[in-house]
C-alpha cells in the first residue's frame, strides 16, 4: 500500500470511527473540546505511524486505544490520574483492543444530543454535527457552507465553549425533555441535507456530500434510537429524496424540476430503502408527525411512473395534515403548488397572494417563483415574466438565477 493509499484509508477510517471515539471519550472526561482534541491526537499518531508500520487489523479500535491513553496522560498531568485512570483501565482491552457495540452505539447517541444541544445557535449545531459527527474538518464545513475557514473555526469553539459553561450534561434526555431535543437533532440532520439538496447560495445546485453526511447521520440515528418514528420519518423522507439526486442536473449542473426529470435515473435502492423506512414510521405511529408525513409525499412522487400519474390530491390532502401539525407560510406555499396540480392553478392563486403579506416571505424567492408558475399556466404571462425576475434577483444560487431567468425569457 502506497502512502497516498494508506492516508485515504485513514481518512475513511476517521469518518467512520470519530464519532465513536469523541463519543467514548466525552463520557470519561465529561469536555467535549477535550474528547475531540484527544481523538485528534491519535489520528496524528496513525498518520504518523500508519504509513511505516502498515494499518492494523482493527483501526477503529487501535485510534480508540490511543486516544484514551491520550485521556490517560492527560489526566496524570492534571493530578487526576488515580481515580481517572481506574476508570479508564478498565475500558482499555488486554491487547489487540475491542469495544462493547452498545457502549459505543450509548457515546455516538449521546454525542448526537450534546452536540444538537439547543443552547447552541443553529449554525453552531450544524457546525459541530458535521465536525464531531461527521467526521469533516473545519475546511470541509466551509466549503460545503461557503462561509471562511475561520468563521467556521470560531462556532465551533464557541459552541464547545457554551456547551462547558452551560455545563450540558452527557446523555441521552428521558421523559418530557426527549421529544423537544430528539426535535433539535432531528432538526440540524435535515438542515444538513437540505443545504446539500438545494443549496442556498454558490454556483452549484446540489452538494452531494452533504446529503450523504446527513443520511449517514440519519441513518446511525435509526440504528441507535429504532423505536422513534420521527427518526424513520426523516430518513425515509432523506431515502426518498435523495434518489432524485442524479436526475436533479443536467450534464451542464442547471437544475432539472421535478415533473421534467427523466425518472429511470432515479435510484431505486434508495427509494425501496426510504418506503421501508415510511412503513416502520407509521407503524411505530408517525402518521401524523411532520417528516413522516412529509416522506409519505414524497413517496407519492416515487412510487408514479410518470408525472402524469402522480397523485395529486392525496398530495394536497397530506399537505392539509402538514399544515395542521407545523403550520407555517412555506408549508402554504407548497400545499398552493399540490392545489393548482391537482385542481387548477386558479384554485391555488389566492392561497399564494395571502401568503405575499407575511413578513417572512417578502424576500424568500420561492413565493414568486411559484406565483409566476401559476400566472404562466393562466396565460398572463408579462406577470408571470415580472414574478420570474423577482425570484432570480431574490435567490443566492447561480443555477436557479439562470434557470428563473429563463422561464422568464419563455413568458415573453
Amino acid at each position: 500500500m502506497t502512502a497516498s493509499d494508506t492516508h485515504r484509508t485513514i481518512d475513511a477510517v476517521w469518518r467512520i470511527e470519530s464519532a465513536k471515539i469523541i463519543g467514548a471519550l466525552t463520557r470519561v472526561v465529561r469536555d467535549v473540546g477535550l474528547a475531540e482534541e484527544l481523538a485528534q491526537d491519535a489520528l496524528v499518531t496513525a498518520l504518523e505511524q500508519w504509513p511505516e508500520a502498515g494499518v492494523p487489523k482493527n483501526p477503529g479500535a487501535w485510534l480508540m486505544t490511543i486516544a484514551k491513553r491520550r485521556a490517560i496522560d492527560r489526566l496524570r498531568r492534571e493530578k487526576n490520574l488515580e481515580r481517572k485512570q481506574e476508570e479508564l483501565g478498565r475500558e482499555l482491552p488486554p491487547e489487540e483492543p475491542g469495544v462493547e457495540p452498545d457502549e459505543v452505539n450509548d457515546d455516538v447517541l449521546r454525542l448526537m444530543f450534546t452536540a444538537c444541544h439547543p443552547v447552541l445557535s443553529t449554525e453552531a449545531r450544524v457546525a459541530l454535527t458535521l465536525r464531531l459527527l461527521g467526521g469533516l474538518a473545519t475546511d470541509e464545513i466551509a466549503r460545503a457552507y461557503l462561509v471562511s475557514e475561520p468563521t467556521v473555526a470560531q462556532r465551533i469553539v464557541r459552541a464547545k465553549r457554551t456547551l462547558a459553561k452551560a455545563k450540558v450534561p452527557f446523555e441521552v434526555p428521558s421523559g418530557d425533555e426527549l421529544a423537544p431535543r430528539l426535535a433539535s437533532v432531528l432538526e440540524v440532520v435535515y438542515l444538513i441535507f437540505n443545504e446539500g439538496y438545494s443549496a442556498t447560495a454558490g454556483d452549484d445546485w446540489m452538494r452531494p456530500a452533504l446529503c450523504e453526511d446527513a443520511l449517514r447521520l440519519g441513518r446511525t440515528l435509526a440504528a441507535l434510537a429504532p423505536k422513534e418514528p420521527e427518526v424513520h420519518g426523516l430518513v425515509a423522507l432523506m431515502e426518498i429524496q435523495a434518489s432524485r439526486a442524479r436526475a436533479r442536473t443536467g450534464r451542464d449542473g442547471s437544475p432539472i424540476l421535478l415533473l421534467e426529470q427523466n425518472r429511470a435515473l432515479w435510484d431505486r435502492l434508495l427509494i425501496g430503502r426510504g418506503l421501508r423506512a415510511l412503513a416502520l414510521a407509521e407503524e411505530l405511529g408517525g402518521l401524523r408527525a411532520p417528516y413522516t408525513v412529509q416522506a409519505a409525499i414524497a413517496a407519492c412522487h416515487a412510487r408514479a411512473a410518470t408525472p402524469e400519474d402522480t397523485d395529486w390530491i392525496r398530495i394536497a390532502a397530506l399537505y392539509e395534515v402538514l399544515a395542521q401539525l407545523m403550520p407555517s407560510p412555506v408549508v402554504e406555499l407548497n400545499r398552493a403548488v399540490a392545489l393548482s396540480m391537482a385542481f387548477g392553478p386558479e384554485a391555488a392563486l389566492g392561497l399564494v397572494d395571502e401568503l405575499a403579506d407575511e413578513p417572512s416571505m417578502r424576500q424568500y424567492h420561492l413565493l414568486p417563483s411559484v406565483r409566476g408558475d401559476l400566472l404562466a399556466k393562466l396565460d398572463r404571462h408579462a406577470e408571470a415574466r415580472a414574478e420570474f425576475e423577482r425570484a432570480a434577483a431574490l435567490t443566492r444560487n447561480a443555477r436557479e438565477r439562470d434557470l428563473l431567468l429563463k422561464r422568464a425569457a419563455e413568458c415573453s
